[in-house]
């Protein structure tokens, strides 16, 4: 079963409030997705942390609703 990107986005977002989420679909079929998330709550954070946060705000999904999932996290540039 696939997954529809604004259903991931809304996982991520209830997960990490503060995120900014941009999802693509890669290949069209609803499995194969880019997400860009940035979020000032990253700050400070190892880069494997971070998406550490966003495969928990997905609760699981990873490998099995979703099969493939490319993954840029970042923090917003100070300003």
């Amino acid at each position: 079963m696939a997954m529809e990107a604004e259903q991931i986005e809304t996982l991520i977002r209830d997960g990490i409030p503060d995120a900014e989420v941009e999802i693509t679909d890669l290949a069209g079929d609803g499995d194969h997705y880019a997400a860009r998330v940035t979020a000032e709550s990253f700050r400070g954070m190892p880069r494997v942390k971070q998406h550490q946060a966003v495969y928990a705000a997905l609760g699981g999904r990873m490998g099995g609703t979703l099969h493939a999932l490319q993954l840029t996290t970042a923090v917003p540039n100070k300003e």
